[in-house]
C-alpha cells in the first residue's frame, strides 16, 4: 500500500505516467498496474484516464490528502528508529524564496556542527512553490514570508523581519542620501524580481501605497542578475536589508534606507503540520529557534 501511494504522490508531482514510473524507478505498465490495484481497494477511480494525464479525480484528491500524510508519517517512522540505532544522518531538503537564501547558512552551519552527518539540499523558488513542495512532502522544510499572504497549514518559526534598501551608486539619483521614500524610489528605473516573487508584488504594494509606481528597465529571476547589474553602477534596485549585508556591497554601491512608510515583513521556517516531528526536522527547528534572536538583532 505504501508503495502504491508513494507513485500516486509521484503522478502528483510530474503530472506524467512516464516520467512519475521513471522517477519512482518503474516501468510504466509496472506503475499503471499498482494504480489501478490501489483503486479496486478502494473502490473508486482516482485518475482520469486518457492518451496521457488528465489530472485526478474528487476521489483522487482526496486520497492524495491522505497519501501525504501516510506517506509522510512512514517516513518519520523509519526517520525515528534509524535515529535510535545510529546518530542522526540523512538529507534535509529546504526550498527557499530568492530574498532568503543569503540566511540559510545561518541554519545549516550550526545544524552541521552538532550533526555532521547530515547533508542539505536546498532549492531556490517562489514562495507559492515553497509551500506546493511541502504539501506534496518534495522538501522538508521552507524559508519563506508568514505573515503576507496565505500559507496553509504549516508550522511556523518566526527568524527575522525583512525590511528594504535601495541600491543603487553613490553618484545616482538619491545616491548619496542617509534614506529614501517610496514615493523617491517610484521616480528611479529600477532593475527588480519578476511579478511572480512575493518580493516583488511586496514592493509593488508598497509603492502603490504612496501614489507610485514601479517602472522596471530589468526584471529576472535571479537576484545574482540583478546585484550584478547594480554593481555596474549604472542600475539601481530594492532588496532586502539582510541581504544586502549578506552580498557584501561594493564601494560602488549603497545601500539607502527606504522610509515613508517603513516596511517590513517576516520570514520564517516552515514545516508540515505533522506530529510527531521527524528527527531531523526536530533538530532544524531547535536550531532555528536558537538562532531567531541573532538573526533579529543582526
Amino acid at each position: 500500500m505504501i508503495d502504491k501511494l508513494e507513485l500516486l504522490l509521484a503522478l502528483a508531482k510530474e503530472r506524467h505516467f512516464g516520467r512519475a514510473a521513471e522517477a519512482c524507478g518503474v516501468t510504466q505498465p509496472t506503475m499503471s498496474t499498482s494504480l489501478k490495484q490501489l483503486e479496486e481497494i478502494l473502490g473508486v477511480m482516482l485518475v482520469q484516464r486518457g492518451s496521457r494525464f488528465q489530472g485526478f479525480t474528487p476521489e483522487g484528491e482526496r486520497t492524495l490528502d491522505w497519501a501525504r500524510r501516510i506517506v509522510g508519517d512512514t517516513r518519520a517512522m523509519k526517520q525515528e528508529i534509524n535515529s535510535l540505532k545510529d546518530k542522526l544522518s540523512g538529507e534535509i531538503r529546504i526550498a527557499a524564496i530568492p530574498t532568503a537564501l543569503g540566511m540559510v547558512a545561518s541554519l545549516t552551519t550550526p545544524f552541521r556542527a552538532r550533526h555532521p552527518d547530515v547533508r542539505f539540499r536546498i532549492q531556490s523558488c517562489t514562495s507559492a512553490d515553497v509551500l506546493g513542495l511541502l504539501e506534496n512532502l518534495e522538501v522538508d522544510a521552507g524559508l519563506t514570508y508568514i505573515e503576507n499572504e496565505p500559507i496553509g497549514k504549516v508550522r511556523t518559526i518566526p527568524l527575522y523581519n525583512e525590511s528594504y534598501r535601495l541600491l543603487t551608486a553613490p553618484d545616482a539619483m538619491f545616491g548619496d542620501r542617509k534614506q529614501v521614500t517610496w514615493k523617491e524610489v517610484g521616480t528611479v528605473p529600477l532593475c527588480l524580481l519578476t511579478p511572480d516573487m512575493q518580493n516583488r508584488r511586496i514592493i509593488d504594494r508598497a509603492l502603490t501605497s504612496v501614489g507610485a509606481e514601479a517602472t522596471p528597465t530589468l526584471t529576472s529571476n535571479s537576484l545574482l542578475v540583478l546585484y550584478t547589474h547594480v554593481k555596474t553602477g549604472r542600475w539601481a534596485s530594492v532588496m532586502p536589508a539582510k541581504l544586502a549585508e549578506t552580498l557584501g556591497l561594493a564601494d560602488a554601491v549603497r545601500s539607502i534606507p527606504i522610509v515613508d512608510p517603513v516596511v517590513d515583513y517576516s520570514i520564517g521556517l516552515v514545516i508540515p503540520q505533522r506530529d510527531p516531528m521527524t528527527p531531523l526536522i526536530a533538530a532544524l527547528v531547535q536550531v532555528a529557534r536558537e538562532v531567531a534572536p541573532t538573526l533579529e538583532s543582526a
